[in-house]
């Protein structure tokens, strides 16, 4: 019999708390991989499976299979799991990767998963337990597809500003973030980038470099304008007698038409395309305005006391942290989520600082599988259409 890939799977919708608990996994400092959970022999002592909203009989379930279509029927996956890590991403890149597929066409509901800090109670880990990083895809009706990068300091959550689509059909995809010790960052889909940057910049963890200067004020020969037609620009020769219509080479005299009695005939005339209207000069920057969003802006830095002070502002100074991409004691990787469809399978969990290795594992995984799976899942497709159109209502003209 042919092993048989399995995955954890949210059998049950609601809400679905699972906590990864690392066993007793030693963690050496020089380590690349930190945790790896590919689901194999051993996975149940590894993973917790939280309580939270049983009482109120809103706990999902979670199953241990491999979906209705695969790509390896022996990879699995499951629970949701706490697990004991160190500050090991202290000069060191930070690697968060795991594998999902919405095998139900999810309509509504997460596939997110979190790093956390600090002690957790495993059992009763939900969704106001405080994380460090939530990082996955989101999917809510047609307002909401994307991929979630949240990371937390001083008790804030804070969103990622830029915008990262998610995939939003039936097949697994890997999704991978990286933070590394500049403080830049990557998330690729399937091995590709898809989004990067800094946290300073894309984040509002820090206040800004700049503020406004409360005592800029406006020179009194400061030109409104961005941009004034440009004065080297000159009018081409002969742009004038260029007509906004010309005769249509298509048109023919009508067989019925009388040139006694309706006059010589004319071709009429359709808009001509090499007319651009008047001419206008080209618009150019004037040369003040190009350094115009530095004008009335400060250093927003602790040792610059402002001028004077607005006692009805709260005035934040950037001091810059050189450990914005550490985040220290993480203890667990869990997942925590809510869906209204059942069928969202988690595979291939990995945390380490070396995104090289990230990527290998996505390629010696769903890069072996991927085809595969797309082969079962369009043959599924096919028997179920065949299947709806058996039970399809003949129409009675058909039968004739």
């Amino acid at each position: 019999m042919a092993a048989v890939q399995r995955r954890l799977q949210i059998s049950n919708p609601n809400f679905l708390s699972l906590i990864i608990a690392l066993s007793l996994l030693l963690v050496i400092s020089s380590a690349k991989v930190i945790f790896e959970e590919r689901f194999d022999d051993g996975w149940e002592s590894r993973w917790v499976k939280s309580d939270w909203k049983k009482d109120e009989n809103m706990a999902g379930e979670w199953n241990y299979t491999s979906g209705k279509w695969n790509g390896d029927a022996s990879d699995k996956g499951n629970y949701i799991i706490l697990w004991v890590m160190c500050t090991f991403n202290k000069d060191k890149a930070l690697v968060f990767q795991f594998s999902v597929k919405h095998e139900q066409k999810l309509d509504c509901g997460g596939g997110y998963m979190k790093l956390l800090s600090g002690e957790v109670d495993q059992k009763k880990f939900g969704g106001d337990t405080p994380y460090s990083i939530m990082f996955g895809p989101d999917i809510c009706g047609y307002s909401t597809k994307k991929v979630h990068a949240i990371l937390t300091r001083d008790e804030t959550n804070h969103l990622i500003k830029k915008d990262v689509p998610c995939e939003t059909d039936q097949l697994s995809h890997v999704y991978t973030f990286i933070l590394r010790p500049d403080a830049t960052y990557s998330i690729l889909i399937d091995n590709e980038e898809k989004q990067s940057g800094s946290v300073y910049s894309d984040w509002d963890i820090l206040p800004p470099k700049q503020i406004k200067d409360p005592e800029a004020k406006k020179p009194e020969d400061w030109d409104d304008k961005e941009y004034i037609p440009d004065p080297e620009d000159k009018k081409p020769e002969g742009y004038d007698d260029i007509p906004k219509e010309i005769p249509d080479t298509d048109a023919k005299k009508p067989e019925d038409w009388d040139d006694e009695e309706d006059g010589e005939w004319t071709a009429p005339t359709i808009p001509n395309p090499e007319y651009k209207g008047p001419w206008k000069a080209k618009p150019f920057l004037l040369p003040e305005n190009k350094e115009s969003q530095l004008q009335g802006q400060v250093d927003s830095t602790i040792d610059r006391q402002p001028r004077h002070v607005n006692l009805s502002l709260a005035f934040d100074y950037f001091k810059d942290d050189p450990d914005l991409y550490v985040f220290p004691k993480l203890k667990y990787v869990g997942i925590e989520l809510w869906q209204v469809k059942s069928g969202t399978l988690f595979d291939n969990v990995l945390v380490c600082d070396d995104p090289e290795y990230a990527k290998k594992l996505a390629e010696e995984t769903w890069g072996k599988q991927k085809d595969a799976e797309k082969a079962a899942f369009d043959e599924a497709e096919k028997k179920r259409e065949e299947e709806e159109s058996k039970d399809k209502p003949v129409d009675s003209d058909d039968e004739l």
